[in-house]
């Protein structure tokens, strides 16, 4: 078994949530969340804003964590099982390019009902509730 550990960002912007569009030689498509490999020597916050920035070109900062995702697949030698960590961060614009070397075909912010629909994974939609929770309860208390 293999274990690996990514970072990854929930980005809101004006109430809109940032999302990536996949699409590998069309076998593999859907809407994700920015999210990467922790290099070494990194923090787990480092690696999130690096891993927005290298995928949607966009400029944010965490604001909090939001909590661990965890999920396994199979590659041709074995089992991978990752954990994923969140967090929330406010975007400083609407500005996002999609990363074309890792296979991001668009990029975008959207309102959570539709962001909600359009997310592949179920665990990025149970990260971006959780997330979205906390970006509406701040807002609500005017410390976002």
């Amino acid at each position: 078994m293999i274990e690996a550990v990514s970072c990854g960002g929930i980005v809101i912007f004006r109430a809109k949530i940032l999302l990536l569009y996949k699409n590998i030689r069309n076998r593999y498509e859907g809407w994700v969340l920015p999210k990467g490999t922790v290099e070494p020597g990194e923090t787990y916050e480092e690696t999130a804003l690096r891993e927005v920035k290298e995928e949607t070109g966009a400029d944010a900062s965490i604001v909090k964590y939001v909590g661990k995702s965890s999920y396994s697949f199979l590659v041709p030698e074995d089992k991978v099982e990752k954990d994923v960590h969140w967090f929330l961060m406010k975007g400083r614009s609407y500005y996002s390019r999609p990363q074309s070397s890792e296979y991001f075909r668009d990029s975008g912010y959207y309102k959570y009902h539709e962001a909600i629909h359009l997310l592949k994974f179920q665990n990025e939609k149970v990260m971006l509730e959780k997330a979205y929770d906390e970006y509406r309860r701040m807002s609500k208390s005017r410390s976002w």
